[in-house]
């Protein structure tokens, strides 16, 4: 488990250092280094280049241990209903955004400065439902909690691994305990469903009609990612 925290956290830091070189010198020559580097396009394909490097790393862990197979042990399970959590995320999504109406959420996030763009817009969204869920469920639902069980039992297994889930995401929400505190109860929700569906692709379906949701109302809202400036109205 540290070995998975510690090569996400050196490769993202060190794709972003080759990114932001490769960005500087093809596109950017005049721009200072620090500047190419907050790029959010830039960030974003560091990521990407880290998340599969993790990947790989977590697929090589598992088939190297006798007579495993990655999918098996991370708990897949694909669930024969799949569309009834496609329709959970969807509904989760929008109860979650209609609980934050009853909350004083700030005007800004730092994640704001993903949508400056429509290009970045774009990114963000497809990224957002494919490599980040994909990535975050195999390691906080396929990794952490699993372990976590064992040693701790299911209940805390699952406020522990949701908290670690929300504090991935509290440097894009500026630390306002607003925000943060709906996406605590975003990792709560699929983490209980991994634990009581004891499926991963359950979570995963979940999370990844969640952030589709966003991206879809943040799509209409703002005209097909044409008028980025309604997001702040």
């Amino acid at each position: 488990m540290a070995k998975i925290v510690l090569l996400t956290l050196a490769s993202i830091f060190v794709f972003l250092l080759i990114t932001t070189v490769a960005a500087r010198r093809i596109l950017y020559p005049q721009i200072p280094f620090s500047d190419v580097a907050a790029y959010p396009l830039v960030g974003v394909f560091a990521q990407l280049l880290a998340y599969l490097l993790v990947l790989a790393f977590m697929f090589l862990l598992i088939v190297n241990q006798p007579q495993q197979r990655f999918f098996r042990a991370l708990s897949w399970n694909w669930p024969r209903n799949w569309s009834v959590y496609l329709t959970a995320g969807v509904a989760l999504s929008l109860g979650l955004q209609f609980f934050a109406h009853f909350l004083p959420m700030p005007k800004s996030l730092p994640v704001d400065r993903f949508f400056q763009t429509p290009l970045q817009a774009w990114v963000l969204a497809i990224f957002g439902v494919t490599f980040a869920p994909l990535l975050e469920e195999f390691f906080f639902r396929g990794f952490l909690y699993p372990v976590l069980a064992r040693r701790m039992g299911i209940a805390a297994a699952v406020i522990v691994t949701s908290l670690g889930f929300c504090l991935i995401h509290i440097a894009q929400l500026g630390r306002a305990w607003a925000p943060v505190l709906v996406i605590f109860m975003v990792g709560l929700a699929l983490t209980i469903t991994r634990a009581a569906t004891k499926s991963l692709a359950a979570s995963l379906l979940i999370h990844m009609a969640y952030n589709g949701t966003i991206s879809f109302l943040m799509f209409v809202g703002t005209d097909g990612f044409r008028h980025l400036e309604r997001l702040s109205q």
